[in-house]
């Protein structure tokens, strides 16, 4: 349909009987499909409507009607191309005076940019106030050089240092990182109150960022602020996760109460499973299980291996109590997990391999060792559908204890222990075996049963003794002592199954 001209309103009336008044409405650029020159007068009218148009959007003091006379006509008919040319140069000189102008303009803007951004790449003080010269309006120069000046100068001016972040601020009110490093600067130059509310307006503008709140929490707890702050911690650790385990220092340090970290933790289980390695890290028993009952109690969905350190910790600490309380959670937690592999009155967990191995807790683990590797076979059980079995490679001289399970006993209890094992080709004069000691001190209790080599079918091995006063936590493992001999290599393969763990009364 072509593209179209603007739209005069007003009606402009002339005497010439030959061009009666007219009413300049949309002007076509090209109509399609029209034979040229229809109208003997249209060529003309068209190009002074056209000319009148330009000129007067230019405001220049031109008007149809005193144009448009005989003379006029007769001018167009004659010098048509002229008028062309006239309209041409009207129309254009203009805009190409404007965009050589913008290009110069921009080429000068984006020339300064590039040589300020090359100055602040040098990293030195002179170079970013060269760079602020050459680019005055970008407000990182401003941070930067505050951050340099304070950090960096033989004598820092922290005045100075103030007023360089306030103009970061001034060119960028809504970047929340110049507020914080405003906050800060306040902070260094001893003005309390205005680090506060710098601070809080990055707060406001970005209430979620882990770095802003972590610097407000340090700055609210030297302030004396410890509601504040414990808030601020508490985005950090929801939202960052390598900062942790500062934040539980930093919250310990300041605060000296668990019970107000505990408050802090946000309902995620990862943060409360960090918090409590990092309590038995520190040997803070009693915090620890205070975060797991809480862990507990508000029934944050977990994965049941997440618990083993914590676990693992407990009996590095002796904490035999804590370890079967907190096993007995889990077995109510995880039903469908635990409590298959508990058969009562047998203590050991899963003594009949019908299920897989957890690998930590009060269940089996194993232990990857280059010679041997342990494994579930499904055929030839001694009872059930599985045992465990133990291919030895014959190329090292083992000292194998590498499955293994911790029992909770009672002290001054007698236990009878019972198991099945068959072998295949056990080399060497060293083979495998049953040891059942105390996990916390071996001269209390050590106990094995009979060395076996060679070939055999099932056979039952078993042991009876009495724990000691002070003895309440077994391991039971199978173990392989090196040989002395010099041929010492074992090979073979032995399956176990069926252990139990009971008390004779």
């Amino acid at each position: 349909m072509g593209h179209y001209k603007s739209i005069v309103t007003r009606k402009y009336r002339t005497s010439d009987r030959h061009h009666p008044g007219i009413m300049i409405a949309i002007i076509p650029e090209r109509v399609i499909g029209m034979p040229r020159n229809t109208d003997r007068h249209r060529p003309e009218s068209l190009i002074w409507q056209r000319i009148f148009e330009k000129v007067q959007i230019r405001n220049l003091n031109l008007h149809l009607p005193a144009v448009r006379g005989r003379i006029g006509l007769r001018i167009m008919r004659r010098n048509s191309r002229g008028c062309n040319l006239v309209y041409k140069f009207l129309s254009t000189f203009p805009i190409q005076i404007c965009l050589l102008f913008g290009l110069i303009l921009c080429t000068y803007q984006a020339g300064k940019r590039g040589i300020g951004n090359w100055y602040f790449r040098q990293a030195s003080p002179a170079s970013i106030q060269a760079a602020i010269k050459w680019d005055g309006d970008n407000p990182e120069y401003y941070d930067a050089l505050g951050t340099v000046t304070h950090f960096y100068a033989a004598t820092p001016n922290l005045d100075e240092s103030v007023k360089l972040f306030d103009s970061a601020t001034e060119l960028s009110p809504l970047d929340a990182h110049y507020w914080s490093d405003l906050g800060a600067a306040y902070d260094w130059a001893g003005q309390t109150k205005e680090a506060a509310s710098a601070f809080r307006q990055a707060l406001r503008l970005f209430p979620k960022s882990p770095e802003i709140n972590w610097r407000f929490a340090n700055f609210a707890f030297r302030t004396h602020r410890i509601p504040e702050a414990l808030h601020a911690l508490q985005v950090v650790l929801a939202g960052n996760e390598p900062a942790r385990r500062d934040v539980f220092r930093l919250t310990a340090n300041a605060t000296q109460d668990h019970g107000a970290i505990l408050q802090v933790l946000p309902p995620q289980s990862s943060v409360f499973f960090d918090y409590l390695n990092f309590e038995m890290e520190a040997g803070n028993v009693s915090a620890a299980e205070q975060a797991w009952l809480r862990l507990l109690q508000l029934r944050l969905p977990f994965d049941l291996r997440q618990v083993f350190p914590y676990l693992d910790a407990l009996i590095q600490h002796h904490e035999s109590d804590r370890l079967v309380a907190a096993w007995s959670a889990l077995a109510e937690r995880f039903p469908e997990q635990i409590g298959p592999l508990i058969d009562k009155p047998n203590l050991v967990t899963n003594g009949g391999f019908e299920r897989d191995l957890l690998g930590g807790g009060m269940d089996w683990r194993v232990v990857p060792i280059e010679g041997a590797v342990a494994s579930l076979d499904s055929h030839g059980a001694f009872a059930g559908n599985r045992s465990l079995r133990i291919d030895f490679n014959g190329k090292r001289n083992l000292d194998y204890g590498h499955v293994f399970q911790y029992v909770a006993v009672q002290p001054n209890t007698p236990y009878r222990f019972t198991c099945a094992t068959r072998l295949s080709g056990i080399t060497t004069d060293s083979g495998p075996r049953f040891q059942v000691f105390d996990a916390f001190n071996m001269q209390n209790l050590f106990l094995s049963t009979e060395n076996r080599v060679g070939t055999s079918d099932w056979s039952a091995q078993q042991l009876e003794f009495k724990t000691q006063a002070d003895t309440r936590l077994l391991m039971i493992r199978v173990a392989r002592p090196p040989s002395e001999k010099l041929d010492n290599q074992i090979s073979g393969t032995v399956w176990i199954d069926q252990i139990s763990l009971t008390p004779e009364n």
